[in-house]
């Protein structure tokens, strides 16, 4: 398999009539998307309005996710380009700043949204992508008949190693980081995915996650190599909890695989009281420890399904452990990261790049293997700091990621997420890990989130949490579970959590209102 359009076309010969993408305004059948690929994926190639494309060129798209957007996104893949979601919610100064840096041939957008990005692009740097709308695309690609000889030329170019998206992270330079992940890495790591948890193509995936951010992935390929359906939910169907779980029941979804804000956000605003979805039989989470009294919720509503801990950020395509839960967790422990999926190697070094193998004891969480991404777009300085040789192997070149999180071995042999390197901080002599806190925290009854920083400049540790406890009850409950020096020096209650544009609590805000 050297692409992903071999997905495509096998799903379009095994489920033809079978539903591959759907919206609330619209649904497309595998034979109908693998139509519209091929006919956009021409006018990509030849057509100057539109291109025309070549092999390794990025296409940008500035809109919100839909099932249109899907066809297009193929499209440009199949022309051999890559494509990249911009997020048309964060400061556009930023989105300037994510263009620069990925110089695409084109973007794609919408009548919604070209208003804002022709005022963005005016920041970008030179050379100034072309702006193509959706509409005109669409529009031109249903009279186009696709030409066979040059897609069959295109084909004969399809290389695995060449990268199939770039997803913007966030960067502590304040410059932000295009992660580029290639076929290879994606068609491994989701035939493995799929079979690990038994997705076929009598799934129906309901897609939480928007377009610029990994965990769609997972939603978008597993449909296209299983012949699942794949309903993308509306980003604004997450404030709306009896829109999301009318949505999820209507269209019978079998499988979720979402962030932790995300179901938090079903349990807190009580959408499983509102209407249970019945057909539910996979829940996956991932981006953030889960909070056990949110996940023993949906686990009272729907216990008769499968739930998954998935651990792994973008660098290493998704995800690399994943811990199947077999038993009841209580409020204060932790949910392991688990075990490595296949053709994954993790494993622990500490500060001297010594592996670590006995429980308990912290390192750095390190990754290799084909799940590795191709590194940072435009940026060997960065790449060269976060994938490097494993210091462990000097017989071959082995290139692996350090994922700056901190982990450790539970006495079953499970990886156990304990914090960011970043968040492990120095107070009072003593080394402390601020998501032990924030775990002691969330433990508590009547808490429905917490989260901790340090501020530096004062040298305090500083708790901010939502829920109806109040804050000298908080501290109250740390002070049974925790040392004195772990007590937070500020408490701050919040009537909703600040998040990032991945759906991730906003620890930079947090640290303004500190």
């Amino acid at each position: 398999m050297t692409d992903v359009i071999t997905m495509l076309e096998k799903a379009a010969m095994d489920h033809k009539d079978r539903i591959a993408f759907a919206d609330p305004d619209k649904s497309i059948t595998y034979g109908e998307l693998n139509d519209t690929v091929l006919r956009i994926a021409t006018l990509f190639l030849r057509d100057e309005r539109f291109g025309p494309l070549e092999a390794e060129d990025g296409v940008g798209f500035y809109m919100e996710k839909s099932t249109d957007a899907v066809g297009v996104m193929l499209g440009a893949v199949r022309a051999l380009a890559f494509y990249s979601f911009i997020d048309v919610r964060q400061p556009a100064e930023r989105a300037a700043s994510v263009i620069s840096i990925l110089a695409p041939k084109l973007i794609v957008t919408d009548i919604e949204n070209e208003e804002a990005l022709r005022g963005i692009m005016a920041q970008a740097d030179e050379p100034k992508p072309k702006i193509v709308l959706i509409n005109d695309l669409l529009e031109c690609a249903a009279k186009c008949e696709p030409d066979e000889g040059l897609l069959k030329e295109a084909g004969m170019k399809a290389c695995d190693i060449r990268p199939l998206y770039v997803n913007f992270t966030s960067g502590s330079t304040g410059t932000p980081k295009g992660v580029a992940v290639s076929h290879r890495s994606v068609i491994d790591f989701i035939r493995v995915f799929t079979g690990t948890f038994n997705i076929t193509h009598e799934d129906i995936l309901a897609n939480q996650a928007p377009f610029d951010f990994d965990v769609s992935v997972k939603d978008i390929y597993s449909g296209l190599y299983t012949g699942a359906s794949v309903w993308l939910i509306p980003r604004d169907y997450f404030s709306n909890p009896v829109l999301l779980m009318d949505y999820l029941a209507d269209n019978k979804v079998t499988t979720l695989i979402w962030a932790v804000s995300a179901m938090c956000f079903v349990s807190i605003m009580n959408g499983l009281e509102y209407r249970t979805p019945e057909t539910i039989n996979k829940v996956m989470f991932s981006g953030e420890v889960m909070p056990v009294k949110h996940l023993n919720k949906w686990r009272r509503f729907l216990p008769d399904a499968t739930y998954v801990n998935l651990y792994g950020p973008t660098e290493i395509t998704c995800n690399c452990t994943y811990y199947i839960l077999d038993r009841d967790y209580e409020n204060d422990e932790s949910i392991p990261a688990g075990v490595p999926f296949v053709n994954e190697k993790v494993f622990l070094l500490d500060e001297a790049d010594r592996r670590v193998v006995e429980s308990g004891k912290c390192g750095e969480i390190c990754v290799s293997g084909t799940c590795l991404a191709l590194g940072y777009y435009r940026d060997f300085e960065r790449t060269a700091e976060a994938f490097m040789q494993n210091p462990l192997n000097d017989r071959f070149s082995e290139l692996m990621y350090r994922t700056g999180d901190i982990g450790r071995y539970d006495e079953e042999g499970n990886l156990i997420y304990v914090s960011r390197k970043d968040f492990q901080i120095k107070h009072m002599g003593q080394r402390i890990e601020l998501g032990e806190i924030e775990a002691a925290a969330q433990a508590a009854d009547g808490i429905t989130r917490a989260c901790c920083i340090y501020n530096t400049g004062k040298k305090r540790i500083e708790l901010f949490y939502t829920g109806e406890m109040e804050k000298r009850e908080l501290t109250e409950a740390l002070k049974q579970k925790l040392p004195q020096f772990m007590i937070p020096g500020k408490t701050v209650k919040l009537d909703e959590m600040p998040l990032n544009k991945n759906g991730k609590i906003d620890r930079h805000r947090l640290s303004e209102l500190s």
